[in-house]
Parts: C-alpha cells; structure tokens; sequence
C-alpha cells in the first residue's frame, strides 16, 4: 500500500474587512473570528482590481493576541489549513461552511501605520452625515483620538511599569 502525503495549506496576506470578533467557548477557550480581503493578481476587463473575502478563526491565545493588535483595515499574513465544516440552522437545514483555520500571523504593518490610519478612518466617518465614532468617558476602547495624548495608548498604563510576559506577544 502506498501512503501519499497530503497538504492542506493557506497563506494568505489582506486587509481585515471589520475588526476581529472574540468570544470564549463554554469551556473557556478563546476564539477569533474574521475576514480578510485578499487582491486578486489581476484586473477585471474594466480594469478594476477584484478581491476575495476569506473567513478566517483563530484559537486560544493567539486569538486574544490577533484581536488586541488588528482592527478593520490592518494588513496581516495568516498561514492555516482549509476546513469546511457543517451544522443544522434553525431552519432544520444543513450548512456548510468553508473556513481557514489560522495556525500563524504576522501583522504586516507598523503601530504608527494602523494608527494614522485608524485616525483617518475615525476622521472621515467623523465627516459622514449621521455616523458616529463611539467614545467612552474612561477613554477606554474609544477609538477617536484623544486631546489628552496617551489616553488611547493601550500602552501608556499612566506611567506604572507593564506586567507582561514575552509569552504574551504575537512575535
């Protein structure tokens, strides 16, 4: 009998489409939802660019990591396996659902990048009739930029010393 190898495996490197979505499973496991845009290699006959949108997860601590460092918009390269799997829906019908299980990441861009350009995303939608940046009176999580310099600053901590592990670290 002979035994064939086989490979199942995705690199990928896009934009996220909207910030990662982290819950924990009932047995506390963290798990990241999100997609990314990956440009097609060629132009449409119109000359546009076309993208695919790939569904991605991630697991664990990695997930917490890929969801503390990205927001929509970040340009990072996932490297995982392609899974499909299934359920029943409400409906009492069954659905499948293609997904890239992510293994590895790399966040592709600097700090100072997704900050000048999160800051002209809150700056444009700032501008749109009837849209609104959402703030917090701590300045926690708030995501338009602050008068008050670090208040955003995941890292400022107001000066005190950051407790973190280097196991912590997505690099």
């Amino acid at each position: 009998m002979e035994v064939v190898a086989m490979i199942n495996r995705a690199v990928l490197v896009g934009h996220l489409t909207r910030n990662p979505e982290l819950r924990y499973t009932s047995g506390g496991a963290a798990v990241a939802t999100f997609t990314i845009a990956v440009n097609r290699s060629f132009t449409s006959q119109n000359g546009e660019r076309q993208a695919d949108f790939i569904n991605c997860v991630i697991w664990r601590k990695p997930a917490e990591n890929f969801s503390n460092f990205t927001s929509k918009g970040s340009l990072v390269g996932i490297d995982g396996r392609i899974q499909t799997r299934n359920y029943e829906n409400q409906q009492g019908q069954r659905v499948y659902v293609t997904e890239v299980v992510v293994d590895n990441f790399s966040l592709l861009e600097s700090r100072a990048e997704a900050d000048k350009r999160r800051e002209e995303s809150n700056s444009y939608s700032q501008h749109q009739p009837g849209s609104t940046v959402p703030t917090s009176d701590s300045g926690e999580n708030s995501s338009a930029p602050s008068s008050a310099g670090n208040q955003n600053d995941s890292f400022a901590n107001d000066g005190a010393e950051i407790d973190i592990s280097d196991d912590d670290l997505p690099f």
